[in-house]
């Protein structure tokens, strides 16, 4: 799927509030609403819209910790990796985690009430993942930013290349 500039608008207000209705998506991005619904619904099929969630506070619900973890492996083999990938996406307590270059295999983001938490869970659950040889952590002191929006402003570069006439 090709996106056009009302592909691309949509997806920037969607992100910025998911709850519009239609009908204000629409006016949003100069559509009327059987169009508009009819990109809503291509760009979800299509897989570029994955979900619809709430953002919640983690101070609000209690989370005050967030700590990077990175977690070693002691065999970098297909099955053993599967098994720590099974076994950390089993952990609530884990909202993320990446495959890593450099030193180290998978660096986590966890959330936990308190130091006390987060350190019981480190050491019975973390520490005890298959096949971890060594985690390492560091905690958050504050946040700067936290967004889970996606800049779009490159999709708008490439639409206007595309459409810019050739030499």
């Amino acid at each position: 799927m090709d996106l056009d500039k009302f592909d691309i608008a949509i997806l920037k207000e969607l992100q910025a509030d998911a709850r519009l209705t239609n009908a204000e998506l629409a006016q949003r991005v100069g559509l009327s609403a059987a169009p508009c619904w009819r990109r809503v619904r291509a760009l979800e099929e299509s897989g570029y819209i994955k979900g619809y969630r709430a953002e919640i506070d983690r101070h609000k619900i209690g989370l005050g910790v967030l700590a990077f973890v990175r977690l070693d492996a002691d065999k970098n083999t297909g099955e053993r990796t599967r098994e720590m990938e099974e076994a950390i996406r089993k952990i609530p307590e884990i909202v993320s985690c990446h495959y890593i270059s450099g030193a180290g295999t998978f660096e986590l983001q966890v959330v936990a009430r308190d130091l006390e938490a987060f350190s019981v869970l480190a050491r019975k659950v973390l520490i005890n993942l298959p096949n971890v040889k060594d985690l390492h952590t560091s905690f958050s002191l504050g946040e700067v930013k936290a967004s889970s929006e996606l800049p779009l402003a490159h999709l708008s570069k490439s639409v206007s290349a595309a459409r810019a006439p050739k030499a």
